[in-house]
C-alpha cells in the first residue's frame, strides 16, 4: 500500500503534470511546424533553386540493378531540420519577448525592493526589520 501512496504523490507533483502537458502540446505543435516547413518553406526553396526537388537526387551504385544512394533525400532532411529549428527559434523568441514584456510591466507595477544598509541583503519595501540580520530599519 505504501508504494501506491508514493506513486500517487509522484504523479500529482507539478513537474510531472507540467511535463505531460508539454509533451502533448509538443506533439500538437509538431504538426504545425511540419506543415509550415513542408507547405510553405520547401516550395519557396524549390522556387529559389529553379524548381529542384531535392528528394529526387540520387546516384546509382554498381551496374544496372545496383543500390541507389539517395543523397537528395538526405539533403531534404537536413534542410527540413534546419527550417524546423529556425521556425522553433523564431516562435520561442517571440514567446520570450512577450513574457519579458509582461515581466517588465509587472516590475513597474510592483514596488522596488530595498537593500538593508547593514547586511546589504534585499528586503521587502514594507519591512521594518531585515529578515537576514534582524536589524531595525530606520524611517519606517
Amino acid at each position: 500500500m505504501k508504494i501506491i501512496q508514493e506513486f500517487k504523490e509522484f504523479i500529482s507533483r507539478g513537474s510531472v503534470l507540467d511535463m505531460a502537458v508539454g509533451v502533448i502540446i509538443g506533439g500538437a505543435f509538431t504538426g504545425i511546424v511540419n506543415s509550415l516547413v513542408n507547405d510553405m518553406f520547401m516550395p519557396l526553396l524549390g522556387l529559389l533553386t529553379g524548381g529542384m526537388n531535392f528528394s529526387a537526387l540520387s546516384i546509382r551504385l554498381g551496374d544496372g540493378e545496383g543500390d541507389v544512394l539517395g543523397y537528395g533525400a538526405f539533403i531534404a532532411a537536413v534542410v527540413n531540420f534546419l527550417l524546423i529549428a529556425l521556425a522553433l527559434f523564431l516562435f520561442i523568441k517571440a514567446a520570450n519577448r512577450l513574457r519579458f514584456r509582461k515581466k517588465q510591466e509587472q516590475a513597474q507595477e510592483a514596488p522596488a525592493a530595498r537593500v538593508c544598509p547593514f547586511c546589504k541583503s534585499e528586503i521587502d519595501p514594507a519591512a521594518t526589520r531585515c529578515p537576514h540580520c534582524t536589524s531595525l530599519l530606520e524611517g519606517q
